[in-house]
């Protein structure tokens, strides 16, 4: 026995999406047996994009009963069932959400007709509801509407049947829903985190953390720790018991944390090296008369201009150096430095590799790099958005040195450094706090800074 389901939801943060339309029809393989279709009032915001896809609008929803009113019949109609949808993960994923809402488990065997199509119909150009259905000649009416696309799903679910003569295919992947999926005991604590930005503490039963983490979305984050097979997922699996987490407001601040946080608690799972996210680094050889621009492996005992996350990025911000600042290719890592270098050749390179162009002279170009990097005050504030409205964030350079971080209302200004300092979160300046300050403002990652010494 099947449920043929389609769920048409508010959108919105994973997790806290509302189903503002379902549509069910339990079919035996011959026959539509029974049915379900109905406007949901989901209580909550429509996104203005999901509005302009379904039609479905705030006011068509103000009468429509609620889920809870329409649960025991999704229930019956259901049972015994499996759960057939295009993306089955999302739909089953929608229901079981509105169902722990009202403090019940609902699960259930599903099938995808998304990944069976992709197995009995592997010449289809898209497996899109509406393009597939329409390439086998299935006719389709209200799409992105509950009961259009459910009832396309089922006569494309008819097909699929016949052209799995052996069922073989449908055998194989029709799966238990909480098999690579989350374990029911740590449902209750992924429905109790935020999606929003900050940093997650992954906890044992003894309360010690065993793994620290950073995620735009904290919840999506967790779960994929759950839901994943890697090694490293597996042990937290094992291990959690508890998560705690603590709100940051913009990436900078969650970023600066995390690795803060990682070397003074020096959690099992981490990384050794984990807090370090930025592995590459440009630095200044001055060993040869024409100072050289190095891209390698980050040292312990070097000073870098900046620092990146891979070797693309770094290879990627010379070439960008090289241009701006009339440099030799030979005279960096991206080069031989025994040949003319292909710059001198179209006059984008003043001619160092070929003796034309005096030592200081080339030095002192190179060195604006170094100047162009720093601080744009030596005393300054960063402003962004903070944990909540009507808040804001700052970072605090102080002699251009990074103290730390805080916030603060809006409707009281922090401009003297006494009032600074009261807010101030501290934390210790490295060199990986500083390569992410620089990167934030050098994308204009901010509100606004402040000159402390204008103020």
């Amino acid at each position: 026995m099947y449920a043929i389901l389609d769920i048409e939801t508010t959108g919105g943060k994973f997790n806290e999406e509302g189903i503002t339309e379902i549509a069910i029809y339990r079919y035996d393989g011959q026959e539509i047996l029974d049915q379900i279709s109905s406007l949901v009032n989901p209580n909550r915001e429509i996104q203005p994009f999901v509005e302009r896809l379904t039609g479905i609008n705030s006011k068509m929803l103000v009468n429509a009963p609620k889920f809870f009113e329409l649960a025991k019949r999704i229930v019956e109609i259901t049972e015994g069932c499996v759960i057939v949808a295009h993306n089955a993960e999302f739909d089953y994923r929608i229901l079981q959400t509105e169902f722990r809402r009202l403090g019940y488990s609902f699960e259930s065997k599903s099938l995808c007709t998304v990944t069976l199509a992709q197995k009995l119909l592997p010449e289809a150009e898209s497996y899109k509801l509406g393009k597939l259905v329409r390439s086998l000649g299935i006719p389709i009416k209200d799409r992105h509407r509950a009961h259009g696309d459910a009832l396309a799903t089922l006569e494309l679910f008819k097909l699929l049947l016949e052209k799995d003569s052996g069922k073989e295919i449908i055998s194989t992947y029709i799966r238990e829903l909480n098999s690579n999926k989350v374990a029911p005991k740590f449902l209750n604590i992924i429905e109790e985190l935020p999606s929003e930005i900050g940093v997650y503490y992954i906890h044992d039963v003894d309360g010690k953390i065993i793994y620290i983490g950073k995620s735009k979305n904290i919840k999506k984050r967790v779960l994929n720790h759950l839901t994943a097979e890697t090694s490293k997922a597996q042990k937290i699996q094992k291990k959690l018991a508890r998560v705690s987490f603590e709100l940051c407001g913009n990436e900078c601040i969650a970023l600066l944390k995390e690795q803060h946080e990682i070397k003074n608690n020096q959690p099992d799972l981490n990384h050794a090296m984990k807090y370090r996210h930025f592995e590459i680094g440009i630095r200044i050889d001055w060993s040869s008369p024409y100072h050289h621009l190095v891209v390698e492996q980050v040292k312990q005992d070097e000073q870098y201009l900046e620092v990146f996350k891979n070797k693309k990025a770094a290879n990627r911000k010379l070439r960008a150096w090289l241009d701006e600042f009339t440099l030799c290719e030979s005279k960096t890592s991206l080069g031989n430095p025994k040949k003319v270098c292909f710059g001198h050749g179209i006059k984008k390179c003043n001619g160092a590799c070929v003796g034309d162009e005096t030592t200081e002279v080339y030095n002192q170009r190179l060195l604006k790099i170094e100047k162009s990097l720093r601080y744009p005050h030596k005393n300054m504030l960063i402003i962004d958005k903070g944990k909540i409205k009507g808040e804001r964030s700052f970072i605090y350079i102080k002699n251009t040195i990074f103290q730390g971080y805080g916030y603060f209302n809006l409707n009281h200004q922090i401009k003297t450094i006494d009032a600074i300092e009261k807010r101030l979160i501290p934390i210790k300046n490295n060199r990986d706090s500083q390569a992410l300050i620089r990167g934030f403002i050098g994308r204009n990652r901010y509100k606004k800074i402040i000159d402390l010494d204008a103020s």
